[in-house]
């Protein structure tokens, strides 16, 4: 069973498990330390974003090395070793002045840095060898803590309050834009964050999608079933200018921001009733959902689930339609959701990864209509030892307003 959150939880009982972990991994892997710089793997073992390098030997304590602001970095991180540094190029004299031997064999998140800094790396350290650690962070981050599982949970109920919100100010003439703009607000009241963080390379998003009709079928180059026409080519994804009209599919895709953790959420809705074979389509996807949600339990592969699914459309007669259309399908039903967007696992085609207790999923099966809109379902749910379960509750049937 999963732990519940107690009053044992802090900051810094929470670090130290995460480092723990981590340390553990590269022992086990022949790593002698690993150097993270990314904002959200930053977060996740030191709890801050400040601009620093966390260094993580395979056996004794990390060091924090900051740039801007030290002062932040003291007051908000729960490691015990921080300095300040200046250039990258002190880094090794930094490791030996706290009695850190030189690492032959360094870890970098290579899936997530850049080449220039990893160049430096390399010349900062030339007689050390650098491996990929991305996996192992990923790894590790896929499994949440109780203290994880709380902040979800709470930014789960933050994303059915924000589908309430938006079934009170629907109104018909509106522009997806201007929808979008007072859901947005709403979701900043009850305190999103604003920023949603993905891990692949050229992935940006901004709240979510929101789009009626034609326009929700609009591919993008997200790695997302929907895609939508955006304000302008240089976003090109999301709310347009597109007004919203009576009896066309309403799709509210968003994210909650909540403490740095994320709850992906999609509802439906419509201004008058959808034509049948629309509403016959949604009540499809909350079916293959119901199916997926049966079927996931720890130990099964994720790419097992999305078989299913995928074999469900088939037969329910959506092949040509689900997760997409022609070229333009993803592969994918589900992904992990923590910190960023994308995390393990992903319920996709060829994925052996086997489902764990205490990851957190979206599950999100819709089916996209060329020129008429999109319909399904997407919601957070978390994988206990008896299977998942749901943390976004919201009605799931097409709202009509």
């Amino acid at each position: 069973m999963l732990p519940d959150i107690t009053a044992d939880i802090t900051p810094e009982t929470e670090i130290r498990h995460r480092i723990e972990q981590l340390q553990s991994l590269l022992l086990s892997n022949g790593i002698d330390g690993a150097i993270i710089i990314q904002n959200s793997d930053l977060f996740y073992f030191s709890g801050t974003i400040q601009q620093s390098q966390l260094y993580v030997p395979a056996d004794g304590e990390p060091l924090l090395m900051v740039r801007k602001s030290l002062e932040r970095a003291r007051s908000e991180s729960a490691v015990q070793n921080i300095v300040s540094f200046n250039s990258p190029r002190q880094v090794p004299e930094l490791l030996k002045t706290m009695g850190l031997a030189a690492p032959k064999t360094l870890g970098l998140e290579l899936d997530v840095m850049p080449a220039q800094t990893y160049l430096n790396f390399q010349s900062l350290f030339d007689q050390t060898r650098m491996i990929d650690i991305s996996h192992i962070i990923r790894q590790i981050r896929a499994i949440k803590s109780a203290y994880e599982i709380q902040m979800i949970r709470e930014a789960a109920l933050k994303s059915d309050q924000v589908a309430e919100y938006v079934k009170g100010i629907i109104k018909e003439g509106m522009t997806e834009i201007e929808l979008a703009g007072q859901v947005e607000a709403h979701a900043r009241k009850l305190g999103h964050q604003g920023i949603v963080r993905m891990r692949l390379w050229g992935s940006e998003l901004f709240y979510g999608h929101l789009m009626c009709g034609a326009s929700g079928a609009v591919p993008s180059y997200l790695a997302s079933p929907t895609g939508g026409t955006g304000v302008s080519t240089a976003v090109a994804q999301g709310p347009g200018f597109g007004r919203i009209q009576a009896h066309e599919p309403i799709l509210v895709d968003y994210v909650f921001a909540y403490q740095g953790y994320l709850s992906d959420h999609t509802r439906i809705f419509s201004i008058g009733e959808l034509p049948d074979d629309l509403i016959q389509a949604h009540g499809a996807m909350l079916s293959i959902q119901a199916a997926m949600i049966r079927e996931a339990k720890p130990g099964i592969a994720a790419g097992k689930i999305y078989e299913m699914a995928v074999e469900l459309a088939g037969e329910a007669g959506y092949s040509e339609n689900f997760m997409g259309t022609g070229d333009q399908r993803i592969r994918f039903v589900g992904h992990g959701v923590g910190l960023e967007l994308d995390e393990y696992p992903f319920l996709a085609a060829g994925q052996k990864m086997l489902l764990e207790e205490g990851m957190v999923i979206a599950l999100e099966p819709k089916l996209i209509f060329p020129e008429r809109g999109v319909v399904g379902i997407e919601n957070t749910h978390l994988l206990t030892s008896n299977g998942l379960q749901q943390l976004t509750v919201f009605d799931e049937n097409v709202i009509v307003v």
